[in-house]
């Protein structure tokens, strides 16, 4: 009994920990969207999508009201974007976003997950360019003719759109993320998205093997093992 329960304790432990560090990130990201614009998601569309998202993934109520509430207020921390490069194992291209409130840690913890791995910190820009910045909608649908339809009337400067499985997918540039959604819905009431993000694509995609995606899956585990790593894209296909 006694092993029993020293198991049930690790395991509500880990799941803590996990929470902790998913509402740490949400917490951020919803501080920001609502400091740098209003601190009302109705009226702050970059502020409703992270809460839309915060929601999907679980994060409780009184997590996104303090996030939101602390940046109405005259205080709380100041937080900064801070972007990374890096060419990875085997020939990997690697981006990490980070918010942080003390660059000076921030710096310190990325350079050392990548110098624990011997991947090269790159010059800023160098393995951007070889990424798309794109927004990504997916949903259940089938009309792919009304889909397009409904955004080039709302004049969205699609990328493309693609349909498989009972599933289409809009890519469209990333100023266009809430017209094309605000489209979408009007065209389909009651659509849900099952991915609705701003997100970095590959241009080419890598596959890794062996040593390499080894050192590879290494290198992902440390870097989201720090709070302040919000978002990490890469061109390796997992398999």
């Amino acid at each position: 009994m006694g092993r029993v329960f020293e198991k049930r304790k690790h395991a509500i432990f880990k799941t803590a920990a996990q929470n902790s560090k998913v509402y740490s990130k949400y917490s951020k990201q919803l501080y920001m969207a609502a400091k740098n614009g209003i601190p009302d998601p109705d009226a702050n569309p970059v502020l409703r999508s992270f809460v839309e998202k915060a929601k999907r993934d679980n994060v409780p109520s009184h997590v996104i009201d303090k996030a939101i509430q602390k940046a109405a207020g005259k205080g709380g921390e100041d937080f900064q974007p801070m972007r990374y490069e890096a060419f990875g194992p085997g020939g990997s291209l690697i981006i990490v976003d980070c918010l942080t409130d003390n660059i000076t840690r921030t710096i310190s913890d990325v350079r050392s997950c990548f110098g624990k791995i011997g991947a090269k910190i790159a010059a800023s820009g160098s393995v951007v360019m070889s990424f798309d910045h794109l927004a990504v909608i997916s949903f259940k649908a089938d009309n792919e003719e009304k889909v397009i339809e409904a955004l080039f009337a709302a004049e969205v400067a699609v990328e493309d759109v693609t349909s498989k499985d009972g599933v289409i997918t809009v890519f469209a540039p990333p100023a266009d993320f809430y017209k094309a959604k605000t489209a979408l819905l009007a065209a389909f009431p009651g659509l849900e998205f099952e991915v609705q993000e701003i997100t970095f694509l590959p241009q080419a995609n890598k596959t890794l093997s062996g040593e390499d995606l080894e050192t590879f899956r290494k290198l992902l585990d440390m870097l989201h093992d720090f709070e302040d790593v919000q978002e990490i894209h890469h061109n390796v296909s997992l398999p």
